[in-house]
């Protein structure tokens, strides 16, 4: 079973930057990060494919958070600019191990999970 170890988290006023890591224990296809606010349901953030050539992301973060990866090492990393309040929550790390493909944004569409690191960030 791959397991997936995301770091990073922590809290940031408004308008800062924070960068999360999330490293698998062996390779990977497509990968991405959910979120989780208190009192609601976990939400799609943003996903990569294997391949880094697909990448989707959530309408509220466009512009501000990217995703990249570094295949060889087996890590995906969260770039998180001009952090909003609204952006607090556990931030969990998602891979999908078994089939290499384009869907990025459902839950459904990855088998292994993080446990999770806070993000918070204050006003």
């Amino acid at each position: 079973q791959v397991q997936l170890v995301e770091s990073g988290g922590g809290t940031v006023q408004a308008g800062g930057s924070l960068r999360l890591t999330c490293a698998a224990s062996r390779q990977t296809f497509s990968m991405g990060w959910f979120r989780q606010a208190p009192g609601k349901e976990r939400e799609f953030v943003i996903g990569i494919s294997w391949t880094g050539a697909h990448t989707a992301s959530a309408d509220s973060v466009k512009g501000r958070f990217t995703i990249s990866r570094d295949v060889a090492k087996n890590t995906v990393y969260l770039q998180m600019n001009s952090l909003k309040p609204e952006d607090t929550g556990v931030y969990y790390c998602a891979g999908q191990t078994k089939v290499a493909m384009n869907r990025l944004t459902s839950e459904h569409d990855y088998n292994v999970w993080g446990q999770g690191t806070q993000v918070t960030v204050s006003s």
